[in-house]
């Protein structure tokens, strides 16, 4: 189909979902509600103009026609924003009244994460310097309302009348139906959340510190998730408790200081409390200097090199991190013995193996559990001295699959606790811990039932593995060896056969 310039000449089947179009026929309203108030609904909306989401606030007329006061706190929202341009003040695009409806429609952009209150609900494991972000960005809106001639007071500022974009943290300040202009020093109506309004509101007689007040007590909802003043039954215990200078019981639940010092400062008496553009200046909010502030580094994903792996291995390298080496207690470098443990699988349940080994400065962790009949799934961990990681998530299958005479090593050791059946491609006898640092499930595995090859079997396997030193020392992987498939076609067979006893309860327990 194609587009035109007049959108009018498009003909198209009726969308059941679009219930309205605005007079100019660049909005359309959904069926989709997105928020609902006392007489406000937001619907979601779509300009086809700019092709941007919308919230489509409808009103209907004759539910404020019963309340005449919210009429008028309509009629200040809508001339409000007409007026404001800020990035931290919700955009308002148009709005009209449906003679025909009797509705009052009110088209701003719309926030992906709804209010802060359901976004902090929603999250509500993050760090301070997300807050501290969400705070700073809402002190620069009321500084630039209060910086307008004459002084704007929003006058009911709290999360639920913050609005969040979630996918890249932005916060704007919404619902200026109670904002007023002070035309003269100090506004003197009493009016707002009584939860979040300051004790000079209630003397009628206050200016636009009262919002700081407000603001103070959205830090503290912020941080504890909870209204303030949530253990009173009404608002004349709020009102009591305020006049009187009593703190909400939800300001015990801060463990932070400086967060708490912060919050009181915000809540001192008119007289003594600081303006938005210092607030915005204080200590508390500055995060550059932190170090979570600076990126974190991660590994990153490396696509391995066609070998004898495919597709069916996946690399990740991390930065150098001395976090990231293990305790030289951990691992016995100097007689090379690895460390094998036993574990369960959180996920599946099954038997989890894992062998430690260090070499030549660097450290290499193989961590496995049995796919199915056919696979083993291998996590190889190396750490060289730097720090450096290398995580290689592969599948390894019993027939076909072979690796350096190293990292078979640690394969044969792993295998042998999975699979009791499993015959060992190199000898691993010289890697045993005399004095029982090896795990029960490796002597297990190598009792009675553990069969081991002849020294002509064992010869010729370090004879096919001989072409691979180089890559032993390089720590990489190298092609298949045919003379090796041979004998894995071997033990497939044997372990079919190891699986037909244990259908029939004959299996042998593997620790």
């Amino acid at each position: 189909m194609e587009i035109s310039e007049d959108a009018s000449a498009i003909v198209e089947p009726p969308d059941p979902e679009v219930l309205e179009i605005d007079p100019t026929c660049r909005y359309i309203r959904y069926r989709e509600v997105i928020g609902k108030g006392a007489f406000k609904t937001v619907y979601m909306g779509f300009d086809e103009v700019d092709g941007i989401e919308v919230a489509w606030n409808q009103v209907r007329i004759d539910d404020l026609l019963q309340s005449p006061d919210c009429l008028e706190r309509l009629h200040s929202e809508v001339r409000l924003l007409k007026s404001l341009k800020h990035n931290n003040i919700i955009k308002f695009y148009n709005s009209w009244i449906d003679d025909k409806n009797k509705t009052i429609n009110i088209i701003t952009e719309m926030f992906t994460s709804g209010s802060l209150r359901q976004y902090r609900k929603k999250h509500r494991t993050v760090y301070m310097k997300a807050v501290k972000c969400w705070a700073r960005q809402i002190l620069t809106g009321l500084i630039y309302l209060h910086s307008q001639e004459p002084p704007i007071i929003h006058r009911d500022i709290k999360c639920d009348n913050s609005f969040s974009n979630g996918n890249h943290g932005e916060v704007k300040i919404g619902d200026l139906g109670l904002a007023t202009v002070m035309e003269k020093a100090n506004a003197n109506s009493v009016i707002g959340t009584p939860e979040f309004m300051a004790p000079e509101i209630y003397d009628e007689n206050y200016n636009e510190l009262a919002d700081i007040y407000s603001f103070g007590k959205c830090m503290l909802e912020m941080v504890t998730f909870e209204y303030p003043y949530c253990e009173c039954r009404n608002s004349a215990q709020i009102y009591k408790k305020v006049s009187s200078g009593i703190k909400p019981a939800s300001l015990s639940k801060v463990k932070d200081p400086e967060v708490m010092k912060f919050i009181e400062k915000c809540v001192l008496p008119a007289s003594e409390r600081l303006s938005a553009k210092e607030f915005l200046m204080d200590s508390f909010l500055q995060v550059n200097g932190l170090a979570m502030n600076i990126p974190l580094l991660l590994p990153d994903i490396v696509m391995p090199e066609e070998g004898s792996f495919g597709d069916r291995c996946l690399m990740s390298e991390g930065p150098p991190n001395s976090r990231n080496r293990p305790m030289s207690m951990d691992l016995d470098e100097d007689n090379n013995l690895p460390i094998v443990t036993c574990t369960s699988s959180n996920n599946s349940g099954s038997q989890c193996i894992e062998v430690s080994r260090a070499k030549r400065g660097n450290f290499f962790v193989l961590k496995g559990e049995e796919n199915d009949e056919n696979s083993v799934s291998l996590i190889l961990r190396i750490v060289d001295e730097s720090g450096r990681v290398r995580n290689i998530h592969f599948l390894f299958y019993q027939e076909g699959d072979t690796a350096s005479k190293f990292i078979a090593e640690l394969i044969d050791i792993l295998l042998v606790n999975l699979l009791p059946s499993w015959k060992t491609d190199v000898t691993i006898d010289h890697l045993m811990h005399p004095q029982g640092k090896q795990s029960e499930s490796v002597s297990h595995s190598l009792s009675s039932d553990y069969v081991p090859r002849s020294d002509d079997e064992v010869n010729s396997t370090v004879v096919a593995t001989t072409r691979d030193q180089k890559a032993e020392e390089l720590g990489s992987f190298q092609e298949e060896d045919e003379r090796l498939k041979v004998e894995l076609e071997k033990i497939e067979e044997l372990y079919s056969e190891e699986k037909g006893r244990s259908e029939n309860g004959d299996e042998k327990e593997i620790l």
